[in-house]
């Protein structure tokens, strides 16, 4: 669920398509979008067994671990999209403001923390040009509870 006033349009990133862009302001370390409605959490290895495995790929997100959600509907915050330089946080499921974000901004992550380790994304980084390739999962719950616990601190 997306908590503040938003609206899905065109991005400005290069092949991104479409994007999420706040309406209103939001602080910093505000939660922008919570779980909800997750009613299953799966291996890769038994997304893949299923029949439409691959077709389901671009849908699917590692929740933690090894365990993966799978949204094929396509809900709003598919629209979020990747940065190397974000301006929100995924963390555990949830997509916290990393600084003050003024109303007009478009809400990216870094995808490499929603990707399996070593995954990689079938499309590059829009600024660098550099490969998207999923955290491991020490890696990635390391860096962002240590970015999360940096930006509540300045709160």
């Amino acid at each position: 669920m997306i908590l503040p006033r938003y609206r899905i349009d065109a991005s400005p990133i290069p092949g991104a398509g479409k994007g999420l862009f706040l309406e209103e302001t939001v602080a910093a370390g505000a939660v922008v979008v919570a779980p909800d409605a997750i009613p299953r959490v799966h291996t890769l290895s038994e997304l893949m067994a299923l029949p439409d495995g691959e077709t389901l790929l671009p849908a699917t997100v590692r929740w933690f671990e090894d365990r993966y959600t799978v949204t094929p509907e396509w809900p709003d915050e598919c629209y979020i999209n990747h940065s190397f330089a974000p301006s929100a946080l995924w963390h555990l499921g949830f997509v916290f403001a990393r600084t003050a974000l003024p109303a007009g901004t478009e809400v990216t992550v870094d995808y490499r923390h929603l990707l399996g380790d070593g995954q990689r994304e079938a499309f590059v980084d829009a600024a660098s040009g550099a490969p998207i390739v999923g955290l491991s999962w020490r890696e990635s719950l390391l860096m962002t509870t240590t970015e999360l616990a940096q930006i509540l601190a300045r709160r």
